[in-house]
C-alpha cells in the first residue's frame, strides 16, 4: 500500500506541475490572436502586415533567447534540490536576471541595425514599411521586460511555482487584450497603441515574476561573488550551448517555411496550417516537459540518480498518454481542424493529403519533447546541442535532399525524421549516462 501511495504521489506531483503550464501555454497564442484581431479591423491591411512583420522580428529574437529559460530551469531546480545550500536559488535568480538585462541592453543599442536587417529580409512595400517601423520602434522597448520574463519563468518552473507562472501568463495576456482595445479604439493610437499594449503587458509580467521570485528567496540581495570570472565562464558555457541548440532548431523550421514558400502560395499556406498541428502538440507535451525539468532538476540537485530515472520514466508515461490522445484527436477530427483554419477549397484539399503524417506526428515527436525536459533538468546543455546539430545536419537536410523530388511533402518527411533523431539521440545519451552512473555529474556546471 505504501509503495502504491508513493507511486501515485510521484505521478500526481508531475501532473500538478504540468497542468498549470499547459493552461499557460494555451493562453500564450492569445496574445498574438488579440493583436491580429484588432489590427485586422483597422482601415488599411498594410497596418496588419507591418505590425505582424515587426512583431515577427522581435519574436524570433526572443525565441532564440529561449536558452535563458532552459538553462535557468535546470539550475533553479538543482538549487531547490540542494537544500543545504541556502544561497543557491538566490544566486541562480540574480545571475539569470543579470544575463537577461545585459542581452536586452545590447538589443536596445542595436535596435536600428536590427530593424534595417528585418526590413531588408522582408522587403515590404513603402506603406507596410512605415507601419512596421512604427510598431517596432515602440515594441522594442519592451525587450528588457520580455527577456527578464523569459528567464524568470525558467527560474519559477525550476522552483516548482508553475501555478504562479500560469497566473502571470494569463494576467499579461488579459491586460494586453484590454489595453489593445483601450489604446486603439479608445485613444485612437493605432499600430503604436497595439505595440504599447504589448510593452505594458511585458513589464507587468516581468514585475510579477520578479516579485514572486524575490519572495521565494526572502528578498535576498545579490552578492558580487556570484558574478565573478568562474561564475561567468560556467554561465557562458551553458548558455552558449543552449543558444547553438536553439539556432539549429530555428534553422530547420525556417528552412521548412522558406522552402515551402518557394514551391508556391498553396504549399506555403498548407505548411502554415500544418504547423498549427505542431503548435497544438506543443501545448500539452511542453507542459509535461516543464514538469519533468523541475522534478529531474530537483533530483539532480539532491544527487539522487534513482529519482532521476524514476522522474524520467514517469514523464514518459504521461508524455506517451498525451501523444496517443493527440493521435486519436487528429485521426478523428483532423479534417475538421483543417476546415476550421481555412475556407479555401484548394488549400483544404492539398492539406488533407498530409493528415496521415499529422496522425503519426505526436507519437514520433513526444520523445524529443520529453528528453529535452530531462536534459534541461540535468543542465546537460552540450548533450542537447550535439543532439540538435546532429539531427539537423545529418538527418533533416539529407532526408530533404534525397526526397526533394517529391515536392513539399519532402519537407515534412525531413521534419518527422528530425524529431525522431532528436528523441533517439537524447534517449541513447540518457541511457549511457545512467549506465555509467553519471546522471548526477556536475561536470557541466
Amino acid at each position: 500500500m505504501t509503495n502504491q501511495y508513493t507511486l501515485w504521489h510521484d505521478h500526481s506531483r508531475l501532473i500538478v506541475l504540468a497542468v498549470p503550464m499547459i493552461l499557460a501555454n494555451i493562453t500564450t497564442p492569445l496574445l498574438g490572436l488579440v493583436d491580429t484581431a484588432v489590427l485586422g479591423h483597422m482601415q488599411s491591411p498594410s497596418m496588419l502586415a507591418g505590425a505582424s512583420i515587426g512583431a515577427l522580428i522581435l519574436t524570433q529574437i526572443y525565441w532564440v533567447c529561449g536558452f535563458l529559460r532552459m538553462s535557468t530551469t535546470g539550475l533553479s531546480a538543482q538549487a531547490r534540490g540542494r537544500v543545504e545550500d541556502h544561497d543557491a536559488a538566490a544566486r541562480v535568480l540574480w545571475q539569470t536576471v543579470g544575463i537577461a538585462i545585459a542581452i536586452s541592453m545590447l538589443l536596445l543599442i542595436l535596435q536600428v541595425p536590427i530593424l534595417r536587417i528585418g526590413i531588408a529580409l522582408a522587403d515590404p512595400s513603402t506603406q507596410v514599411e512605415q507601419w512596421l517601423s512604427q510598431y517596432y520602434q515602440v515594441r522594442v522597448w519592451g525587450a528588457p521586460a520580455a527577456l527578464v520574463n523569459i528567464a524568470m519563468i525558467g527560474w519559477l518552473v525550476g522552483q516548482q511555482r508553475t501555478r504562479l507562472v500560469m497566473i502571470i501568463q494569463i494576467t499579461g495576456n488579459l491586460l494586453n487584450g484590454v489595453l489593445d482595445v483601450g489604446l486603439v479604439y479608445g485613444l485612437g493610437w493605432g499600430v503604436e497603441g497595439v505595440a504599447l499594449a504589448s510593452v505594458f503587458a511585458e513589464y507587468t509580467m516581468a514585475t510579477m515574476a520578479l516579485v514572486g521570485g524575490l519572495q521565494q528567496i526572502g528578498w535576498r540581495l545579490p552578492s558580487t561573488e556570484w558574478f565573478n570570472d568562474a561564475a561567468r565562464r560556467v554561465l557562458l558555457k551553458l548558455n552558449s550551448d543552449m543558444l547553438i541548440r536553439n539556432l539549429a532548431l530555428q534553422g530547420c523550421l525556417a528552412f521548412l517555411t522558406l522552402q515551402g514558400a518557394r514551391l508556391g502560395e498553396t504549399h506555403a499556406a498548407v505548411n502554415a496550417i500544418l504547423m498549427q498541428f505542431f503548435v497544438l502538440i506543443a501545448l500539452g507535451l511542453d507542459g509535461i516537459a516543464h514538469a519533468v525539468e523541475a522534478l529531474v532538476g530537483e533530483a539532480s540537485g539532491a544527487k539522487n540518480q534513482r529519482a532521476i530515472v524514476q522522474r524520467t520514466n514517469q514523464g514518459l508515461v504521461w508524455s506517451s498518454f498525451f501523444a496517443l490522445a493527440y493521435t486519436l484527436l487528429f485521426w478523428m477530427f483532423g479534417t475538421d481542424i483543417i476546415q476550421l483554419l481555412t475556407q479555401h477549397n484548394d488549400i483544404i484539399e492539398a492539406a488533407f493529403s498530409y493528415l496521415p503524417l499529422m496522425v503519426v506526428l505526436p507519437i514520433l515527436a513526444h520523445w524529443c519533447f520529453l528528453y529535452d525536459g530531462v536534459f534541461v533538468g540535468l543542465t546537460r546543455a552540450s548533450s542537447m546541442r550535439n543532439s540538435m546539430v546532429f539531427s539537423a545536419l545529418i538527418v533533416f537536410f539529407p532526408v530533404w535532399f534525397v526526397t526533394q523530388s517529391l515536392g513539399n511533402v519532402a519537407l515534412w518527411y525531413a521534419l518527422l525524421a528530425f524529431l525522431v533523431a532528436r528523441g533517439v539521440t537524447l534517449a541513447i545519451a540518457f541511457a549511457l549516462l545512467n549506465r555509467r552512473n553519471q546522471l548526477v555529474s556536475v561536470a557541466e556546471q
